[in-house]
């Protein structure tokens, strides 16, 4: 079996189902892995749960040109170099925290993709385990809330590879805008989600206006609401998604939010008001759907 070395002062992990793990003890300050292995659905699933057409990509969302991106290099490549930096304000910061706090139980198993440096998470909870995925291993080697990490390129490989049914909860945080396959990640999600399990994806107004896909570079603030529930509804066995915002007057402008000039000007810090807050989360189903 092959081990898995966490950081200091936690106990090694074994997923079930791992190979090809490349350790990054070489990284400053944080001895973290790489989790590049391949899976398969786990032995023990019941004949009921392989009956269920849950987890099932019920309709595609986006258009062929709505996946589009300006920039079409490699997100491998965009991402190559570590930026330390928020991208979004306190006001952003502060909300989705309190929101992380209400949502997420003590003692979870957390998968956080596409995270970076940052987490958000509450400084005085405890959660069993956090595994983050991201483009960056510098960036995920600095976040002191991952036990464990691995690097991945989404829009080139959707299939996590994780156990089943083994996270209580899923994040991902002001990222959702670039995913150019958002219906087969969300069925990923789907399966590595326990039953009851949630999904909280945020995002505000701010993005690599060059890297975003066309069906949300062109959207509104409500739309990209829409886009998000969609990516929900489209894969069998979420919940109804409940949609929770926070929209200071002074960010709403449609004509500003939509002309990239506006993008570059808030990015700078040249346009006053708050960031606006915007998520959409959605549970895994208890019980199974069948077609």
């Amino acid at each position: 079996m092959l081990t898995i070395h966490p950081k200091p002062g936690l106990r090694s992990w074994h997923p079930p189902i791992v190979a090809n793990l490349q350790a990054t003890s070489s990284l400053p300050f944080k001895t973290r892995l790489f989790l590049a292995a391949k899976t398969t659905n786990t032995l023990n699933e019941s004949n009921e749960t392989e009956r269920s057409s849950a987890g099932k990509i019920k309709r595609l969302v986006l258009s062929e040109e709505g996946r589009t991106k300006l920039n079409s290099y490699p997100d491998r490549e965009f991402y190559s170099y570590p930026r330390f930096v928020t991208h979004v304000d306190d006001g952003f910061i502060s909300t989705l925290t309190n929101l992380y706090q209400e949502k997420l139980r003590p003692g979870s198993e957390i998968l956080y993709l596409m995270s970076s440096w940052v987490s958000h998470l509450p400084n005085q909870a405890v959660y069993k385990r956090i595994v983050g995925h991201g483009l960056n291993a510098q960036e995920l080697a600095r976040n002191p809330r991952l036990d464990y990490f691995f690097v991945k390129d989404l829009n080139q490989d959707q299939k996590l590879e994780l156990e089943s049914s083994s996270f209580d909860a899923v994040l991902c945080t002001v990222s959702v805008q670039y995913l150019q396959q958002p219906e087969k990640v969300f069925a990923e999600v789907f399966r590595v989600l326990r039953p009851g399990g949630a999904f909280i994806v945020s995002f505000s107004n701010r993005l690599f206006y060059e890297k975003a896909i066309g069906a949300w570079r062109d959207g509104t603030g409500y739309s990209r609401v829409q886009l998000v529930v969609q990516y929900f509804q489209c894969v069998e066995g979420f919940t109804q998604p409940e949609i929770i915002r926070k929209v200071p007057a002074a960010a709403v402008d449609p004509q500003q939010e939509k002309s990239p000039f506006g993008w570059i000007m808030r990015l700078l810090g040249l346009v006053s008001g708050s960031d606006p807050f915007y998520a959409v989360v959605a549970y895994k189903n208890f019980k199974p759907v069948y077609e």
